[in-house]
């Protein structure tokens, strides 16, 4: 170990004899620490002796690292010194050492598996659960903006360190946002009061006066907060357990900007689908596992008819509100596994595995029903759109590259317009030459 690490230990040790008085001690002794100056060792190694004598062997650093702790405990030398080391709180100072060294191989542990999951819900899981192993808290919140430019709040309370739904009546995060980009530290409820004033933002939290307020902040500034509440039994924290809670949220801070982050590079900013390339990049994963596991799967193309003519008539601004409504009752109307993206202007892709024709007929109708019925709310009454669709379906024996699939979704789209729009077509062979007749 360098002379730099083992400083702090034994100052700290040297500060302590200072406090000490020691005409208590049986055989009272002063100390002084004698730094090794074997050659070619890496740094001093202290060591205490009596004042005045120098040990006949000093071990280096290297040799001294190798002991194993039994090793140490019945080395003679130390249990010469034993009465006055533990007189001065050595052994009491090393045992919240080595606790606090097995605090932070657990915590560690977790946050690498925190990191390892592909969904905020499930990192915010593991988080949770870790503090339940140190503190029985109350209630913990997780509020979060899941796009920076918008007002949307995403919300994850939990209970007895269970999920629940948390009843937290908040519209906006901006006051919080505005007063913890100026005071970027965790503090108290009470605190919060004193330094923000009572305004709407902190009337949301009168109700459940959390015990402890932490922002998420990173690079690109305010993320959101997370909510600590009180300890179950009523008792309060002691600063190992406050210091545990700021570092581990510390790190959630990490992984929900991180996810957020991730996510922004796959999404279309408008709808917040999938965007073009993260679309063709699962159609291309979806292709070769379906070729390896003999499964079916089958793709969606979407365009709404006539939107040019819309936005000629309402404006881009009301053309962009609707094309997010649609986007919305895409996402809804699908499975958790399947793939919506915004494929550009006011087309639409959808990748369905492990669906054959038939069920992907049924999920497009679903769709186009849903969408004709839309009412978009606006400054002027808007009337409802109405979509086209096309369906493709590959299995083990289409050998076609991911452009030429999603190119005959593409045909089957042509052919509903030409069909009076509003209408789902399933690619088959002989509809191309249809198509130009």
């Amino acid at each position: 170990m360098a002379e730099n690490d083992e400083r702090p230990v034994f100052y700290d040790i040297m500060s302590d004899i200072g406090k000490h008085t020691l005409d208590n001690l049986e055989t009272p002794k002063t100390v002084s620490i004698v730094p090794s100056m074997i050659a070619g060792s890496s740094g001093a190694s202290p060591v205490l002796v009596p004042a005045g004598e120098v040990p006949a062997y000093v071990p280096s650093s290297t040799e001294a690292s190798l002991k194993t702790p039994d090793d140490f405990i019945s080395d003679p030398r130390i249990q010469e010194q034993y009465g006055l080391l533990q007189a001065l709180g050595v052994f009491q100072y090393l045992d919240r050492l080595k606790r606090e060294l097995d605090t932070y191989k657990s915590l560690f542990a977790d946050v690498l598996t925190m990191f390892h999951h592909t969904s905020i819900d499930a990192m915010l899981d593991t988080a949770v659960s870790q503090l339940s192993t140190r503190t029985l808290l109350s209630f913990v919140v997780f509020l979060w903006k899941p796009f920076q430019n918008k007002n949307e709040i995403r919300i994850r309370g939990y209970e007895g360190h269970k999920p629940t739904n948390i009843g937290l009546a908040i519209e906006s995060l901006t006051l919080f946002e505005v007063f913890f980009q100026q005071h970027p530290e965790p503090l108290t409820y009470r605190d919060l009061l004193k330094q923000m004033g009572y305004n709407t933002a902190t009337h949301a939290l009168q109700e459940m006066e959390p015990e402890l307020i932490i922002p998420i902040l990173g690079p690109h500034g305010f993320y959101g907060l997370i909510l600590v509440g009180p300890k179950l039994q009523g008792e309060r924290f002691h600063p190992e357990e406050l210091t545990f809670i700021r570092e581990l949220m510390f790190f959630v801070s990490l992984a929900v900007q991180n996810h957020l982050h991730y996510d922004h590079s796959l999404q279309d900013v408008k709808t917040c689908l999938y965007n073009y390339g993260f679309f063709m990049t699962r159609l291309e994963e979806e292709i070769s596992r379906v070729r390896r596991n003999e499964h079916v799967s089958s793709i969606l193309v979407i365009d709404v008819d006539f939107f040019k003519s819309f936005n000629d008539t309402y404006g881009h601004i009301a053309g962009d509100r609707v094309l997010e409504h649609i986007a919305f009752l895409i996402k809804g109307g699908i499975r958790l596994e399947d793939v919506p993206s915004r494929f550009g202007g006011e087309e639409f892709t959808v990748l369905l595995p492990d669906t054959n024709t038939e069920s992907a007929w049924h999920v497009a109708e679903r769709l186009r029903i849903a969408i004709s019925q839309l009412q978009v709310p606006w400054e002027i009454p808007l009337p409802t759109v109405t979509i086209s669709l096309g369906i493709f379906t590959f299995d083990n024996q289409t050998d076609l590259m991911a452009t030429e699939i999603l190119n005959r979704a593409d045909k089957a789209l042509y052919a509903s317009k030409r069909r009076g729009r509003n209408c789902t077509t399933i690619w088959e062979p002989g509809l191309e030459a249809g198509l130009y007749r």
